[in-house]
């Protein structure tokens, strides 16, 4: 009991102090998600209010299988990755395995299909509402998505705070391809787990609080959100 009572003030000195190799492992986090996280908004978003607004042949397979990624397992999309990226792959003479790009490019993946499964049903339901306006309009699917996406901007916020929650969580897929190599791709999940395996739980208490208050914030934004949601369109 006395040794996790050390280990949590000394956790709570980390984060007082600024320590630089607390704050350079935040760092990194936050630059490895948020940049998956906006390259994922960037495809995700335009690609869900595809499939929900435009009606073309495959469409519903392309709705089952962003569903079906909802649930595929983090280190498998970490294989994949390492597996193209990997020096006998066909982008290894890139050189991208085991640096920060490799497990933006692994976030990426995962949440992806996370904010384009979401955007679809926002922007489905939104394009209901909406069809006899957008035809009297004479505006087709194409021409109608980007009005859909901005009246679906707040709910579509939180589809974007909700891949971020996945991204910045994200263990398995991040190690495979990031190697968990300390000032290089060390990220606040992976270190958690290496430092609790040699018994140094000051430093993942530290990180583990931090990502505690990440995911409050987050869930907090998405609950403002959606309450301005509800009373806009409630």
């Amino acid at each position: 009991m006395s040794e996790f009572r050390d280990a949590f003030r000394t956790a709570i000195s980390l984060l007082v102090n600024f320590d630089g190799d607390l704050m350079a492992i935040v760092g990194l986090s936050l630059l490895v998600s948020l940049s998956a996280v906006f390259l994922a908004a960037m495809v995700g978003l335009p690609l869900g209010a595809a499939v929900a607004a435009c009606r073309f042949p495959g469409r519903q397979a392309v709705r089952v299988l962003l569903n079906a990624l909802l649930g595929i397992p983090p280190v498998v999309i970490g294989l994949i990755v390492y597996l193209l990226l990997s020096r006998a792959g066909p982008l290894g003479a890139l050189g991208l395995l085991f640096t920060p790009t490799a497990m933006i490019i692994a976030q990426w993946l995962l949440v992806t299909p996370i904010i384009a499964a979401l955007t679809q049903q926002t922007v489905s339901d939104l394009h209901d509402e909406y069809a006899e306006q957008l035809r009297s309009l004479g505006v087709g699917s194409l021409r109608a998505i980007p009005t859909l996406l901005w009246e679906g901007r707040l709910s579509l916020l939180i589809a974007v705070m909700a891949g971020f929650g996945r991204a910045i969580a994200e263990v398995g897929a991040v190690i495979i391809v990031g190697g968990n190599i300390n000032h290089v791709t060390r990220v606040m999940t992976t270190t958690i787990a290496l430092e609790t395996s040699k018994g140094n739980l000051a430093l993942a208490l530290a990180l583990g609080m931090i990502l505690l208050l990440l995911a409050l914030a987050v869930n907090a934004a998405a609950l403002v959100a959606r309450d301005i949601v509800n009373r806009l369109y409630g």
